[in-house]
Parts: C-alpha cells; sequence; structure tokens
C-alpha cells in the first residue's frame, strides 16, 4: 500500500474535460489538508487547488471557473473535475496531503491538452 495514487490522467482536446482522482491510504485522515499541484517542463511546480478538512477550498487564479476541488473522507479520495481545458494546463498532476510536519505525495498522472 502507497500513501496516494492519482489517476484519470491522459491525452484531451481543448476545451475538453478530465476528472482526477487520488486514492489515499488509511494513513491519512480526513483532518488532513489535501490538495493537486502541477508542473509542466521547465515551469514552477504551482498549487491548483487545495481543501481542507473543514471542506474549505483555495485555487489558483488561473484554474478558477474550471476546476473543482473534492473530497470524499468515506471513500478517501481526492478529486479534481477540469473542464474547459486549455494547452497551457498540460502538466504532471500530483495530489498532496499534508498535516504539521508530515508530508505525502503520490507519483503523478499526466494531463496533456492538445488537438
Amino acid at each position: 500500500q502507497v500513501p496516494l495514487v492519482e489517476s484519470g490522467g491522459g491525452l484531451v482536446q481543448p476545451g475538453g474535460s478530465l476528472r482526477l482522482s487520488c486514492a489515499a491510504s488509511g494513513s491519512i485522515a480526513s483532518f488532513y489538508t489535501m490538495g493537486w499541484y502541477r508542473q509542466a517542463p521547465g515551469k514552477q511546480r504551482e498549487l491548483v487547488a487545495s481543501i481542507a478538512g473543514s471542506g474549505n477550498t483555495n485555487y489558483a487564479d488561473s484554474v478558477k471557473g474550471r476546476f473543482t476541488i473534492s473530497r470524499d473522507n468515506a471513500k478517501r479520495r481526492l478529486y479534481l473535475q477540469m473542464n474547459s481545458l486549455k494547452p497551457e494546463d498540460t502538466a504532471l498532476y500530483y495530489c498532496n496531503a499534508k498535516r504539521a510536519g508530515t508530508d505525502f505525495w503520490g507519483q503523478g498522472t499526466q494531463v496533456t491538452v492538445s488537438s
């Protein structure tokens, strides 16, 4: 068992949609803050969206109105619904869970937006 495993990435045309999923191990409790990060080649890794245990969410300006982060604590799943995708959304997307000094990362799932 690994802490976090992402899935749902792939190739999609501009304007299309994808939903990323992240399966969390039992060691990650519902009070952890979870988020999606992405990094494109030659670019700085950035926080795309985060969601606290309380349900409070935060989004990068570049994805506001297009992406929605959610979590299902009972299923130990984190999701990122991505709509109206743009070529600049192309990146390796990572699932993250953190609490104080504890930080978990998935291996990433590739999202490519291209016609």
